[in-house]
């Protein structure tokens, strides 16, 4: 697929008067969608722990690294494609969870996130924080694999229904976040007293749920919430690995990890797929970006299961550097989230496309064909 056509569409496409409808880098794009979103939303989505020191370096932990071209190669077809549980995808990115996607744009964000994955090929990974029912969502997406992403709570009965109502709608795999089980610090959210759960936002899937309804035993909104406040997040130990196993058959990708030893520990626990992220410094500001966490987490992994990374992207050029750093798949967070905000499945479409067609010339003009060839001419930049 060449993703760099793109950039001809564009190019044609003004030569009869037609301008772009959306911004072409990730400043103006994320300026435009501050405007168009709630200020309230837009705070929780921009929004990281502590000073935002970790979300800052995430960012700039890219321009530690570079590519060294290779001239004479005549790249002129490049292969981005990776397999990963018996799947192979037309890309190497996908979009990541993003808890209040839901209520970008006409509040069924979930549904337009669907929408875009069927029209790129992009996978999307759906939070458990859905404004749709999870059910209702996977429909939307075609044939594009969607994967769901687990905050496990406290009552195992809930977890093991959602993972099952899961994996009974076709979804393709489970990814269960570990860094979330209690809020982050977060300034921005705590100034304005805004927690969009509290308000009963984003729970349909746990409004849903027949072991969740018979936990409250009412339909009273408060009552809802309450009972979501109580079960919402369990610090899970390394014991309820064999527990989360016994839950599915789908492949389990564990996502927060960051060191290599954590990495090696769950690959010999039988976990499927490892997902390098600090939650795009949201939940924790320890001031390391997730990108220097990923080479030791690729080479602990050992090719033995796919390395998902997501934290810091914001381009083309990002998710290439990210990929020669071994992660196997990259996640696409606030980007995709802004494009969304400012034209719908439109936007969204456009910045995935945006973001696949940098990578693509970027690979073309420096020689590869392959990723292959990228990890081969990574190198630090300092």
């Amino acid at each position: 697929m060449a993703f760099a056509d793109y950039q001809n569409e564009i190019y044609f496409a003004a030569l009869g008067g037609h301008a772009p409808d959306f911004p072409m880098d990730y400043a103006t794009l994320e300026a435009k969608a501050a405007a168009a979103l709630p200020a309230s939303l837009h705070s929780y989505i921009a929004g990281g722990a502590g000073d935002e020191l970790t979300q800052r370096r995430n960012v700039e932990a890219f321009a530690d690294w570079g590519v060294v071209p290779r001239m004479l190669v005549g790249a002129t077809q490049r292969d981005l494609s990776v397999s990963a549980w018996g799947l192979t995808f037309p890309s190497p990115i996908f979009m990541a969870p993003v808890g209040v996607i839901g209520l970008v744009g006409d509040k069924h964000g979930d549904i337009a996130v669907a929408e875009a994955a069927a029209k790129t090929g992009v996978p999307a990974f759906f939070s458990t924080l859905m404004e749709d029912p999870l059910e209702e969502v996977i429909g939307h997406a075609g044939s594009t694999p969607s994967f769901f992403q687990l905050y496990t709570p406290k009552d195992r009965d809930l977890a093991a229904s959602l993972v099952s109502r899961a994996e009974q709608a076709g979804y393709r795999g489970i990814t269960v976040t570990l860094d979330t089980w209690v809020p982050g610090w977060r300034p921005r959210d705590l100034s304005s007293g805004n927690f969009p759960q509290l308000r009963g936002h984003v729970l349909k899937n746990y409004t849903t749920d027949p072991v969740f309804q018979k936990m409250v035993g009412s339909n009273d909104p408060q009552s809802m919430v309450l009972h979501w406040v109580q079960t919402f997040g369990n610090p899970l130990s390394w014991d309820d690995l064999v527990w989360l196993r016994s839950l599915t058959e789908l492949p389990i990708i564990l996502k927060g990890i960051s060191h290599p030893d954590d990495a090696r520990r769950a690959i010999d626990a039988g976990v499927d797929g490892i997902y390098c992220s600090n939650h795009g410094g949201r939940q924790a500001n320890g001031g390391l970006s997730a990108l220097a966490t990923l080479p030791g987490v690729v080479e602990a992994c050992d090719d033995r299961v796919p390395v998902l990374f997501d934290s810091g992207v914001r381009s083309g050029t990002d998710v290439i550097k990210a990929l020669g750093l071994g992660a196997t798949m990259v996640g696409i967070g606030r980007p995709y989230v802004y494009g969304l905000a400012l034209g719908g499945v439109s936007g969204l479409v456009h910045v995935l496309r945006m973001l696949l067609a940098e990578a693509d010339l970027l690979m073309a003009v420096n020689g590869y064909p392959d990723i292959a060839a990228v990890r081969e001419n990574i190198r630090p930049s300092r």
